[in-house]
């Protein structure tokens, strides 16, 4: 099989799962996604020689570093931006969100959002992209000791955040038959 031939393979099989793994870590915002994943197939495309067999971990290594250089784009962007005085709080249009606006298990994304950018990127590979340690490695360019690690400190700090968010438990009240009993009534 040429070059070729097993580019077009990895891009049929894998288009989708890096479209969604993109598309988790910009929050869906789709012009943005689409040219994130553009990059990252034409980054493959000119190193298909370099294609592994498995080329989904590799595919996403190769879009952890596309979509880092468009999240420093849009910071740029931002920035500019708001130097020149164009952005939506300047103009009054600046919309808060309500308390409907909370998603199931949005706690679990805060949590993870209080973790670093690492921890965060390890933990999703093997939640979202339902990846093993040894593609993890591939992904994000360590050996697999080294990603096995950086997985269970990750959860071993994300366990840490999520307790820090659980509310203390209240404190039980005694009932009123209890506090009678004890006060030598009833």
């Amino acid at each position: 099989m040429s070059n070729d031939e097993i580019f077009a393979a990895a891009y049929r099989e894998h288009y989708w799962a890096v479209s969604r793994y993109v598309a988790r870590r910009l929050d869906g915002r789709a012009d943005d996604v689409e040219e994130v994943v553009a990059e990252v197939f034409t980054v493959a495309w000119r190193r298909r020689a370099d294609l592994p067999a498995a080329a989904l971990p590799w595919l996403y290594g190769v879009a952890r570093n596309c979509l880092a250089n468009a999240v420093r784009g849009h910071g740029r962007r931002r920035r500019l931006v708001d130097r020149v005085g164009n952005d939506d709080t300047a103009h009054g249009r600046h919309i808060a969100a309500g308390p409907e606006a909370d998603t199931p298990g949005g706690w679990v994304h805060e949590a993870l959002a209080r973790l670093s950018a690492a921890d965060q990127e390890v933990l999703r590979l093997t939640a979202w992209e339902q990846l093993g340690v040894d593609e993890v490695a591939v992904a994000l360019g360590c050996g697999s000791r080294a990603a096995s690690m950086r997985l269970h400190r990750a959860r071993r700090r994300l366990r840490a955040e999520i307790d820090r968010m659980r509310p203390e438990p209240p404190i039980a009240e005694p009932s009123c038959m209890t506090a009678r009993k004890e006060h030598g009534h009833g």
